[in-house]
């Protein structure tokens, strides 16, 4: 299987799963992102069409921490900090969009982390 079927598959799973998760006031989504070099997480209300809280990789204060920003070690670390984050905007449950990935390495690493900072899902 060559790349661009690859990446066909993904942008069908990324629809088929966007298809039933909506994110709402009282329950936005969390989205993750993950490329091959960093790990995105965002916070959003698909209703009114708002961020309320983003993390990365990218984020200064992770990057002079992290030995490397496409590890595990990274995402638990977005996990952590788009958890704290989603409580200071007074975000305590979200629904989990894992963006057509699979459901293991660093995609349930920061699932698992923003878990042990204390959102609900």
């Amino acid at each position: 299987m060559n790349t661009a079927e690859k990446l066909r598959q993904l942008k069908q799973r990324r629809r088929r799963v966007r298809k039933t998760i909506m994110g709402t006031a009282e329950r936005p989504r969390l989205n993750v992102f993950r490329s091959s070099a960093h790990i995105y997480a965002q916070v959003i209300n698909d209703i009114e069409g708002k961020t309320l809280a983003a993390a990365s990789s990218l984020d200064k204060s992770l990057r002079t921490a992290l030995k490397s920003t496409s590890s595990i070690e990274a995402a638990k670390a977005v996990g952590k900090l788009i958890a704290s984050r989603a409580k200071a905007a007074n975000v305590n449950t979200v629904v989990f969009d894992r963006g057509g990935r699979m459901y293991h390495g660093r995609i349930k690493a920061l699932a698992d982390a923003s878990r042990e900072g204390g959102l609900q899902f």
